[in-house]
């Protein structure tokens, strides 16, 4: 039977009651974790969001009946305590904060009893995650999961401090707004009273943030909710948050000395470390030809090799040919490796078709200085050895490569060098490598659309040298555009806006808007861009990116209260579902069963 708390007010969370409480009389209120039941005595773990606290029930200090009471509890009883502090009376607990103390409980009540949960409450659980998304009330009992959002809302605290500090005002920025798809897919709400049309949710604040810009705010930020319509990984959610800032009167390094300052205080608040400034910088062309990925990993080598000059004249037709049809031929180094299974060295082929590439060649330099290859008969030695020269290759490497167009065979080796360093255990758990990475190409080509797509979006300032080659080369011009990355993940992204009209009218003309349809999409925006607007810039962080990153879980899912699912469900709450056929018919729509 649950009893009321009535005339009991809590006075300390479970830890902080210290060894300086030694004789007083405290209440605490939480879960029992475990109970062990002695036969004289009994001891209770209590928990709450701080951590555990020892209490110890005897007969004589609460009574017989309060004793029997006590004999009752199970996992996850919501009681109250009350009780005089004690030094412990056997060993000292070291793992625990209250591990030298104990409550000897003269009161006890029992606020709220409890079924038998489907899995039991604690850290690493290693209960399936669906299980556990369905029940998400349990599982954020765990301390870990506790710690992640306690963590994460520190982090949202500390921003709001150093924006505030550093003269930023925070402002909102609608959820309902219009559809522009140039991007991901939107969310569309239906309008009622607009029979027929819709609402989209934000994929960002963008425009609203330059218009700010536009009305003289100077410096924005905001923790936002942004929406995305798009296939789910490890690390994306449908729905996401960012902190997000625009200012006025900048350029590239005004924004970037800002953010370094930023991420400086976090890391230091938050998790006790100092960030070198500044943070090392690296070009877009650099980071790819380097590690194959505009988002390197930097705390392992492992570099790519660029052997296409060394092989275009050689007698491997995969080689040869992809050199000269205008492509690429690159390897990776897998050092000490050349003993790896021939079945393994099948499943990292596997892996790189995975991402469309016909095949992987592979060369084993054996400790003799014999060579065990994929491709080593159509090549004479003096060939295979200047290649092992070109890898920096020695006896007991494997050599990886691919070769096929430069594009395909970036990504393909890039994803190698982070599988291959998993595997063989390159990666230290405890560095935080940033990285700011600069000068992305304006534009990239999509063969799917057969036109020129902005690789950030419509709005972002080309580097002005470049400029000139906007009509003879559009892929080879660069953008004001930087992202900062942490250990292998883009934590945040920017640019610097145009705000020139004759730019801007240029880069609708190159993405294949007419007038007309730039107008239709982002009319509010140029028309406010007529009336007098700063050059500005800006950027914005996945806040549940960082948070995962900085308490070192590799799951998206542990650092957001409530995650949705790979398919963009909500196992605990059943979204989304289907909706009463009244409120459809109110908004006019229809639902059709495809076959």
């Amino acid at each position: 039977m649950s009893e009321s708390m009535q005339g009991l007010h809590r006075t300390h969370r479970c830890t902080e009651v210290t060894r300086a409480d030694v004789g007083k009389t405290v209440t605490v209120m939480g879960w029992v974790q475990k109970r062990r039941n002695l036969g004289s005595m009994i001891f209770v773990d209590l928990r709450d969001r701080s951590g555990l606290l020892q209490l110890v029930f005897d007969e004589e200090t609460i009574g017989a009946e309060g004793f029997e009471k006590a004999g009752t509890l199970r996992s996850e009883y919501v009681i109250a305590a009350v009780g005089v502090v004690e030094v412990r009376g056997g060993a000292f607990n070291t793992a625990l904060a209250t591990g030298e103390i104990e409550v000897r409980v003269q009161q006890l009540r029992i606020l709220s009893e409890s079924q038998v949960p489907p899995f039991p409450v604690e850290e690493n659980s290693q209960t399936r995650e669906e299980l556990r998304l369905k029940h998400r009330y349990l599982d954020l009992r765990r301390p870990d999961l506790q710690r992640n959002l306690m963590i994460r809302s520190h982090v949202m605290q500390e921003v709001r401090k150093f924006m505030t500090q550093e003269g930023f005002l925070e402002i909102e920025t609608p959820i309902l707004t219009k559809s522009t798809p140039e991007g991901a897919r939107d969310y569309l709400v239906p309008s009622r009273i607009h029979p027929g049309t819709f609402y989209a949710l934000p994929q960002s604040p963008q425009l609203f943030k330059q218009l700010l810009m536009c009305s003289g705010y100077d410096r924005y930020f905001q923790i936002a909710k942004c929406f995305r319509d798009e296939d789910l990984r490890a690390d994306r959610q449908p729905e996401f948050t960012q902190i997000d800032m625009e200012l006025s009167f900048v350029d590239i390094e005004d924004v970037i000395a800002v953010n370094e300052r930023l991420l400086a205080h976090l890391w230091k608040e938050i998790l006790g470390i100092d960030i070198q400034l500044p943070i090392r910088r690296m070009t877009w062309q650099e980071a790819m030809r380097r590690f194959g990925s505009d988002k390197p990993d930097l705390r392992f080598g492992m570099e790519l090799h660029d052997v296409t000059d060394v092989v275009k004249n050689c007698g491997f037709g995969v080689f040869s040919g992809a050199a000269a049809s205008g492509g690429a031929v690159r390897g990776i180094n897998a050092k000490g490796q050349a003993g790896m299974p021939r079945k393994r060295i099948d499943a990292l082929t596997e892996f790189a078709r995975g991402y469309g590439l016909k095949g992987l060649a592979y060369l084993a330099i054996q400790e003799d200085g014999s060579y065990k290859s994929s491709f080593a008969k159509f090549m004479t030695p003096e060939e295979l050895s200047a290649l092992c020269a070109a890898m920096e290759g020695e006896p007991g490497d494997l050599l990886l490569f691919a070769a096929d167009k430069s594009k395909l065979v970036y990504d393909v080796l890039g994803a190698l060098r982070l599988e291959l360093a998993h595997e063989m255990d390159l990666i230290p758990k405890d560095q935080f490598c940033f990285v700011w990475i600069t000068e992305f190409p304006l534009l990239e080509w999509s063969d799917e659309e057969n036109r020129f797509m902005a690789m950030h979006h419509p709005f972002t300032m080309p580097m002005e040298e470049d400029w000139d080659k906007i009509d003879s080369d559009p892929g080879s011009v660069r953008a004001k555009a930087y992202d900062i990355v942490l250990n292998g993940q883009e934590m945040g992204g920017g640019s610097v806006r145009i705000h020139q009209d004759d730019i801007q009218e240029k880069m609708f003309e190159v993405l294949g808007f007419t007038k007309e349809r730039a107008h239709e999409q982002f009319g509010f925006l140029l028309d406010a861009f007529t009336y007098g607007v700063p050059p500005h810039a800006g950027l914005a962080y996945g806040l549940d990116r960082m948070i995962m990153l900085m308490t070192g879980t590799e799951n998206i899912r542990d650092v957001i209260a409530f995650p949705k699912v790979k398919d963009a469900s909500c196992l605990l709450t059943g979204a989304p579902d289907v909706v009463d056929a009244k409120q459809l018919r109110e908004l006019g729509i229809e639902t059709v069963t495809e076959e």
